[in-house]
Protein backbone atom coordinates (compact mmCIF):
# COMPACT_ATOMS: atom_id res chain seq x y z
CA UNK A 1 0.00 0.00 0.00
CA UNK A 2 1.52 3.76 -1.30
CA UNK A 3 1.96 6.35 0.45
CA UNK A 4 -0.09 9.67 -0.38
CA UNK A 5 1.50 13.45 0.61
CA UNK A 6 -1.63 15.29 1.91
CA UNK A 7 -1.88 19.14 2.59
CA UNK A 8 -4.03 20.21 4.46
CA UNK A 9 -4.93 23.49 5.83
CA UNK A 10 -7.17 25.00 8.81
CA UNK A 11 -9.58 27.72 10.31
CA UNK A 12 -6.96 28.77 12.66
CA UNK A 13 -5.77 32.24 13.75
CA UNK A 14 -3.16 33.69 15.58
CA UNK A 15 -5.30 33.97 18.56
CA UNK A 16 -6.49 30.57 18.45
CA UNK A 17 -3.08 29.86 20.22
CA UNK A 18 -2.60 26.91 17.21
CA UNK A 19 0.15 24.13 17.37
CA UNK A 20 3.67 26.00 16.47
CA UNK A 21 4.05 26.40 12.51
CA UNK A 22 0.54 25.28 11.89
CA UNK A 23 -1.13 28.86 10.50
CA UNK A 24 0.36 28.03 7.34
CA UNK A 25 -0.49 24.30 6.93
CA UNK A 26 0.27 21.08 8.05
CA UNK A 27 1.51 18.59 5.50
CA UNK A 28 1.78 14.14 5.87
CA UNK A 29 2.52 11.56 4.20
CA UNK A 30 -0.46 8.46 4.83
CA UNK A 31 -1.84 5.38 3.58
CA UNK A 32 -5.14 7.18 3.12
CA UNK A 33 -7.31 10.15 4.29
CA UNK A 34 -8.46 8.70 7.19
CA UNK A 35 -4.89 7.41 8.12
CA UNK A 36 -3.85 11.28 7.71
CA UNK A 37 -6.27 12.86 9.75
CA UNK A 38 -5.38 10.53 12.49
CA UNK A 39 -1.46 11.39 12.89
CA UNK A 40 -2.08 15.10 12.95
CA UNK A 41 -4.83 14.77 15.48
CA UNK A 42 -2.48 12.56 17.78
CA UNK A 43 0.89 14.31 16.75
CA UNK A 44 0.07 17.94 15.96
CA UNK A 45 -3.23 18.71 17.84
CA UNK A 46 -2.32 16.55 20.72
CA UNK A 47 -5.70 14.37 20.65
CA UNK A 48 -7.63 17.94 20.68
CA UNK A 49 -10.09 18.58 18.59
CA UNK A 50 -8.77 19.23 14.62
CA UNK A 51 -10.48 22.60 13.67
CA UNK A 52 -12.02 22.94 10.59
CA UNK A 53 -9.99 22.35 7.74
CA UNK A 54 -10.63 25.04 5.20
CA UNK A 55 -8.04 23.26 2.25
CA UNK A 56 -7.54 19.40 1.43
CA UNK A 57 -4.90 18.33 -1.09
CA UNK A 58 -4.20 14.90 -1.30
CA UNK A 59 -0.98 13.69 -3.69
CA UNK A 60 0.23 17.46 -3.42
CA UNK A 61 3.37 18.56 -5.39
CA UNK A 62 5.23 19.89 -3.14
CA UNK A 63 6.87 22.76 -5.79
CA UNK A 64 3.64 24.03 -5.40
CA UNK A 65 3.59 25.46 -1.87
CA UNK A 66 5.24 28.19 0.02
CA UNK A 67 8.49 28.40 -1.43
CA UNK A 68 9.65 30.67 1.65
CA UNK A 69 8.39 28.94 4.71
CA UNK A 70 7.28 25.29 3.95
CA UNK A 71 9.70 24.20 1.09
CA UNK A 72 13.08 25.17 3.32
CA UNK A 73 11.10 23.88 6.34
CA UNK A 74 10.06 20.41 5.76
CA UNK A 75 10.77 16.97 6.23
CA UNK A 76 11.24 14.16 4.39
CA UNK A 77 7.81 13.57 1.79
CA UNK A 78 8.36 9.76 0.96
CA UNK A 79 7.83 8.59 5.01
CA UNK A 80 4.74 8.20 6.78
CA UNK A 81 4.54 10.89 9.27
CA UNK A 82 4.24 14.37 9.18
CA UNK A 83 6.60 16.65 7.01
CA UNK A 84 5.52 20.36 7.90
CA UNK A 85 6.11 21.72 10.03
CA UNK A 86 9.15 20.20 11.94
CA UNK A 87 8.77 18.41 15.04
CA UNK A 88 5.84 16.96 15.01
CA UNK A 89 7.79 13.20 13.98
Amino acid sequence: MGLHRFWFEFDLSIEDSPPAGTLLGCGVSAYDYDDAINLIKERVFDDDKLPEITKEVRDVDVSTLDQNHVLPNMGIVTNRGIWFPLGYE
